[in-house]
């Protein structure tokens, strides 16, 4: 059998050097065995197994971690009788401003839970002006207290920000406007449909089952329809050659590498909005990895199995199969982390294969990745790793919920109302449906990205090591096209923009309107796009973020057409498609066995 060489690296206290179970038929030149039992971790298994089962009751948060953090807010305030003097006095002219309609508050920009006309009429716009004001209250009494840890305090007005949610007015039947106008229109209709949806998700999720609207989005029948045909197999991924629809192609193939936190296939959605397909269409070689997604038996496969077996092996592939021409390689999310890592070791290996980086919505310096540092302290971590050794990965749900409390009200509270409620369900479009085909993340590798990436800032400040040997960002000497999103929650827009700060190299810089996934997909004919867009020459002057805002050029449209002049511009002229090879035969039509894998 083949063998699946796996790094020795120290993970959570244990030593991982156990190896994974072989893939059906897969293409390698190394055995793999099966991985160890662990009910023999070590005499600490009985504490780990605890852990795990507590998580399942705090939805794997760690209990201690929030102890900790009300316990230096709370103790702060105690002894800051002049800051509870404020915030007394706070609270008796918020209830001033509720008797005076003329100093009543808005709502913060995206929220849209009180957007309805009914909001600015009584009886509403005083039920909804008591909550705000109490937002506000409460956004005041944990947030700037002198002395109290920075992630503390982040951490209790995050709790703090949940617990209101959870009751906002818009949530219930008699306090929202919405509702209540529905109801008296179909005679309570709306409920009986809405607890026949309840119904119809216990059963769903109880049995496992996607919803029935996603059959209207199969794989290789809806979505991910772009013809190819998989050309390398391995442990860890499959790589996708897309079939040319010009003449001629630039000679300069692209190498895309999504994150394997989701399916490839966001890359690849409907023919409309599909960017490889568009990338396709304007005469480019276009290579995609379709990452595996990993159960128990890849428990300790690790964040450099996936550079040597994916991003390494894939560009080894792709330059074969195109005849030496460099590579335009392009990461998103956590696939734009792995590409920085390898090519920071490629230059410093002097290996030259690679002609541009681009980076979709990708970190390199984690100082302010946002609100899912708030999950990843040391005890969060500690707490995640005795989940994941018991499982042996983190699970897609598991995931799902740190990422819907970041945005509650838009991913968790409104979609409640409407289903429940107003008795109706959501039109399921292809993102939607993409967003529900999760994957899971191998414990291993999961535990070293939060360690290395968040906690430890390892790869931004020179301590992460391939092969033994420390990388940095700074020696990458490629052109560089960094896209950001304007309202990111996983990869923010100024967290990204520190690409700036790690690379004194050419860099041109997007920021582009949506979100996370949204921004990324933003086909040209997509309505009410717009982005920002400039370039840095090399050893140019260093501008903040705003700064750099109040110099970019907006422009309408979608950020596409402006990617594929940038790489027009750092390509040769068109040459026929590159021909078959035998070392590289075609082993499935697109978009593989992988991608199917539940």
């Amino acid at each position: 059998m083949p063998e699946l060489r796996l790094a020795g690296k120290r993970t959570g206290g244990a030593d991982r050097t156990a190896v994974v179970a072989a893939a059906e038929n897969v293409s390698s030149s190394r055995d793999l065995v099966a991985p160890r039992d662990v009910a023999s971790a070590g005499p600490d298994s009985f504490d780990r197994l605890l852990h795990a089962r507590e998580a399942r009751f705090t939805g794997s948060l760690s209990p201690i971690s929030l102890a900790l953090a009300y316990l230096d807010w709370s103790l702060h305030l105690a002894n800051a009788p002049g800051r509870r003097l404020e915030l007394t006095e706070l609270a008796w002219r918020q209830w001033a401003r509720l008797g005076s309609p003329s100093h009543w508050t808005k709502a913060l920009p995206g929220d849209r839970r009180f957007r309805d006309e009914a909001w600015t009429h009584p009886p509403y716009n005083m039920i909804a002006q008591a909550f705000l004001l109490g937002e506000q209250w409460w956004h005041a009494a944990t947030a700037c207290l002198p002395g109290v840890t920075k992630s503390h305090a982040n951490m209790v007005s995050f709790v703090a920000r949940q617990m209101l949610d959870v009751f906002a007015p818009s949530n219930f039947p008699l306090t929202n406007p919405e509702v209540v106008r529905a109801t008296v229109a179909q005679r309570g209709w709306n409920f009986v449909r809405g607890y026949q949806n309840f119904l119809e998700d216990v059963r769903r999720l109880a049995n496992d089952r996607p919803l029935d609207a996603a059959k209207d989005f199969v794989v290789g029948k809806d979505v991910a329809i772009t013809p190819g045909k998989v050309v390398l197999r391995n442990e860890l991924m499959e790589l996708i050659q897309y079939a040319p629809t010009t003449e001629r192609v630039r000679p300069e193939p692209i190498l895309m590498i999504p994150a394997w936190i989701m399916k490839y296939y966001i890359l690849d959605l409907s023919p409309h909005d599909s960017l490889i397909r568009h990338l396709v269409s304007q005469g480019y070689t276009v290579f995609c990895i379709s990452w595996r997604n990993p159960g128990p038996e890849l428990r300790d496969v690790g964040l450099e199995d996936y550079r040597r077996l994916g991003l390494m092996a894939a560009l080894d592939a792709v330059n074969a199969i195109c005849g030496g021409h460099k590579v335009h390689a392009c990461g998103y999310c956590l696939g734009g982390t792995l590409l920085a890592i390898a090519a920071a070791a490629m230059a410093r290996d002097a290996d030259d294969r690679l002609a541009s980086l681009t980076l979709l919505a990708a970190q390199t310096d984690f100082t302010e990745a946002g609100e899912l540092q708030l999950f990843t302290d040391e005890s969060e971590l500690a707490l995640l790793d005795d989940v994941m050794w018991k499982q042996g990965y983190l699970d897609s749900a598991q995931m799902a919920g740190a990422f819907q409390m970041l945005r509650s009200n838009d991913l968790i509270w409104s979609r409640l109302i409407t289903t429940y409620l107003l008795g109706e369900r959501e039109r399921l479009f292809d993102l939607m449906a993409w967003n529900a085909d999760a994957t899971r993340m191998p414990y291993r590798m999961h535990s070293e990205y939060l360690r290395d990436m968040f906690l430890h800032n390892d790869l931004a400040e020179g301590r992460y090591k391939v092969e033994g040997m420390p990388v940095a960002i700074s020696e990458i000497r490629l052109p560089i096209f960094s896209v950001s999103t304007e309202t990111d929650h996983v990869a923010p827009w100024r967290s990204v923009y520190k690409i700036h700060l790690l690379n004194q190299g050419d860099i041109t810089f997007v920021l582009t309107s949506g979100g996370h996934n949204a921004g990324i997909v933003s086909e040209p004919d997509h309505p009410n796009r717009h982005y920002r867009v400039e370039r840095r020459a090399p050893r140019a002057p260093y501008l903040d973020p705003d700064e750099w805002v109040a110099k970019a050029v907006e422009h309408d449209g979608s950020w596409w057409p402006a990617w594929v002049a940038w790489l027009d511009a750092r390509s040769g002229a068109p040459v026929p498609p590159p021909l078959a090879r035998k070392d590289y035969p075609a082993l499935a039509d697109a978009p593989g066995r992988y991608v199917r894998e539940r």
